[in-house]
């Protein structure tokens, strides 16, 4: 990519625009996360509203929105620490979210997550075929602002905005349109259910990703709803008696996604045994300096001796908060901390590597972040019996029912979230600066800054929202309505997780399988490979571990995508065309539209639900038949890809 004949990037007013829309998507993020377990990516919202803001400003260029992307995004996605500091509060240790213990935490776990996608960069970026579909759409949106006099990508990344937009306000606003159709079958005792989500965005990121992750995807869907589901619904209990489609549901999060759990630690682990290579010579320039007065301005990154300073730094805040939370309750806890910091580290890159592939793969708001975040909470509870074994635990860590070693747990949990969550957004932004023509170590201290920003605004907000709901079963007063307690799904997992290991009354049996499903998907990958083949394992495992909703709809995207790359290319062969079309990259634009046009109404409605303390308050679902919405929204989505597909031909065929 030329970069941009204006090099204005890293500039003070895009530092202040930066901070000011983190403050709005972290708050967002938090509520929407504590409300219903997910998040939106904050990257492209970001962009779209750079550009609006600094072209009334004035003189704002492509690179300078990048950056206010870039530290935007960051401190957005440093909110999935939502999924861990609750559990705090939850498990009885916390009566509240002191500022400085959990600002600290998230950013030195969050400055950690931009050290390791220094390396990962040149791994994962400038050495590697990843699609990143999110990063794609960035670029796309920078360059159709950036590029006035193109006005025919720009329309189509205008008009699949809209669309989206319509499209979702309908359905997660209005409720007029389903969100996800499910069909459930029962065979004996056995339970089938597959789910589609009705999902514009996860169309356009399938659409981005190509097909390889996709079917890997839909694989590892089929492995969980085709076999492990009616499996294990035809030979464990129901004691609840639950309908089917409840059942299968429960035995899906409670069994075969800790299968989906395991094979991503595995296939985590051979993933980062592939990368080692370009990680290591990426390590080696830096640190020796070979070169870095050489290279071009678009691939120097921060310097060897910046990062050596900003990991003793991380490192020393870790010790020092990690001291702090045992030293009140605890003595001779050392050992602990000295391993905690350590743990936080390894773990932290290996994690952070996987991470950053699957976002590659399928996109940072489909990582299963979830996942990792598991396997983190076993590793570190293993870590401290290991330590226990060894006598270097303090007495008080395993007394009264293990509540500190639990709510330590958590606490180191916290820190490998940020640092996790960092690296596989911050990945995506790496991708689109290298589109755009970026300096990537701007971009690394764009990052950090936003790290900075996101930490201090996540501890008022996380006491903001658990003062004015409550959490499931943990409510800060009494007489407060439960049924307006936020559910925090996640945190409540994990303290359940946690304590279930301390207790022995965590079940391994899912972990094991998942375990050697994960080793055996990476050897038929090196299989197919020698075939000029290839199936990710780690798309495989996210398909286990992501809802059906999620894997069926992006393999969707990526079908439809290939069948019109597929039918372009047959077509020029036919008419003898060596060169693409001149708007061969309508299909990109208007895949991106989709993933825009979806984050900002996401955004939109989340600020709307935490302004009125209720998601549904535009709702008109009661006011029709309760099967029209799911006819409603079927056929609007089948419209649409047709759509798609029409105006994707279309745009080749002008081409010509």
């Amino acid at each position: 990519m030329t970069p941009s004949p204006t090099r204005q990037e890293l500039t003070l007013r895009g530092l202040v625009l930066g901070a000011l829309i983190t403050i709005v998507f972290t708050a967002s993020n938090v509520y929407l996360g504590l409300r219903i377990g997910l998040t939106f990516a904050s990257s492209i919202p970001a962009a779209v509203i750079s550009m609006a803001v600094l072209r009334m400003l004035g003189g704002g260029s492509i690179l300078e929105n990048n950056m206010v992307q870039s530290q935007a995004s960051a401190a957005g996605t440093l909110s999935c620490v939502f999924a861990t500091f609750p559990g705090l509060v939850m498990a009885g240790y916390w009566q509240n979210f002191p500022f400085w213990q959990t600002a600290g935490l998230s950013l030195a776990g969050g400055i950690l997550g931009v050290l390791f996608t220094i390396p990962l960069r040149r791994a994962l970026v400038t050495e590697s075929s990843l699609p990143y579909p999110e990063g794609v759409a960035a670029a796309e949106i920078l360059r159709a602002g950036a590029e006035k006099g193109h006005s025919h990508g720009l329309r189509a990344l205008i008009g699949g905005g809209v669309i989206a937009t319509l499209f979702s306000f309908a359905s997660a606003g209005l409720r007029l349109l389903a969100d996800t159709l499910t069909l459930t079958a029962t065979a004996g005792a056995a339970v089938f259910q597959f789910s589609g989500g009705l999902s514009l965005a996860l169309v356009g990121a399938g659409y981005l990703v190509g097909i390889a992750g996709g079917l890997a995807m839909l694989l590892g869907c089929i492995l969980a709803w085709g076999m492990g589901v009616p499996w294990l619904t035809a030979h464990l209990p129901n004691p609840e008696h639950l309908a089917p489609a409840a059942f299968a549901h429960d035995v899906w999060l409670h069994k075969v996604r800790f299968i989906g759990a395991g094979a991503i630690a595995v296939a985590s682990l051979w993933t980062l045994v592939e990368l080692m290579p370009p990680v290591l010579r990426g390590l080696r320039a830096m640190f020796t300096g070979r070169g870095q007065t050489l290279v071009p301005d678009t691939e120097r990154d921060m310097s060897g001796r910046s990062m050596g300073l900003l990991l003793l730094l991380s490192a020393a805040m870790l010790a020092g908060l990690f001291a702090y939370f045992l030293a009140p309750v605890a003595v001779g806890f050392w050992p602990v901390v000295a391993a905690a910091v350590l743990f936080c580290i390894v773990f932290g890159f290996i994690m952070a590597a996987a991470c950053g592939y699957m976002a590659g793969i399928v996109g940072s708001s489909s990582s299963p972040i979830s996942g990792i975040i598991i396997i983190g909470a076993v590793l570190s509870a293993l870590m401290i019996l290991a330590l226990e074994a060894l006598g270097l635990t303090p007495t008080s860590m395993m007394a009264e029912g293990q509540k500190l070693a639990t709510a330590f747990t958590i606490l180191v949990l916290s820190a490998i979230t940020a640092t996790v969550a960092i690296s596989n957004d911050n990945l995506q932004d790496l991708k689109t600066g290298q589109l755009v023509g970026a300096s990537p170590w701007k971009q690394e201290v764009a990052l950090i800054v936003g790290c900075v920003v996101g930490a201090a605004v996540i501890p008022p907000v996380l006491n903001l929202l658990y003062q004015a709901y409550g959490f499931a079963g943990t409510m800060p007063r009494p007489g407060m309505d439960p049924t307006h307690a936020l559910s925090a799904p996640q945190p409540a997992l994990i303290a359940m997780i946690a304590n279930g290991i301390f207790t022995h009354s965590l079940d391994w049996s899912m972990l094991s399988i998942g375990m050697a499903l994960g080793a055996v998907l990476v050897g038929g990958d090196q299989l197919l490979r020698r075939r000029q083949m290839a199936l990710p394992p780690l798309g495989v495992a996210g398909g286990l571990y992501l809802p059906a909703s999620v894997s069926i709809t992006l393999a969707v995207g990526a079908i439809l995508g290939w069948g019109l790359k597929h039918h372009i290319k047959t077509r020029r062969a036919q008419n003898h065309q060596t060169e693409p079309a001149a708007n061969a990259a309508i299909g990109t634009m208007l895949a991106s539209g989709f993933i825009v046009g979806e984050s900002l109404t996401g955004v939109a409605l989340a600020v709307l639900s935490g302004a009125l303390g209720q998601d549904d308050a535009l709702s008109i679902a009661h006011y029709v038949p309760a099967n029209l919405p799911p006819v409603l929204g079927a056929a609007a989505f089948v419209a649409v890809c047709w759509w798609f597909a029409r105006k994707t031909l279309q745009a080749e065929t002008q081409g010509r």
